[in-house]
């Protein structure tokens, strides 16, 4: 079994702390964008609108339903 210069081993550890504070940067970008609610929203909204129309709808029917007599 060879043994690694502990410099070697010295090395390889600072590698992996980068790569994985690199990761963990990375990680970190990627959810602050996807829970950007005005990004969000610009880029969906004609799916909210939609959404929101349906709602409306269906709320009114539901309300209008109420004072009609059948």
């Amino acid at each position: 079994m060879t043994r690694l210069p502990t410099h070697e081993l010295e090395l390889r550890a600072a590698d992996q702390r980068r790569r994985l504070h690199s990761s963990v940067h990375e990680l970190k970008d990627h959810v602050r964008d996807s829970l950007d609610v005005k990004k969000n929203a610009r880029e969906h909204v004609l799916l909210a609108s939609g959404v929101a129309a349906a709602v409306a709808v269906a709320v009114g029917y539901g309300v209008a339903g109420m004072f009609v007599s059948r």
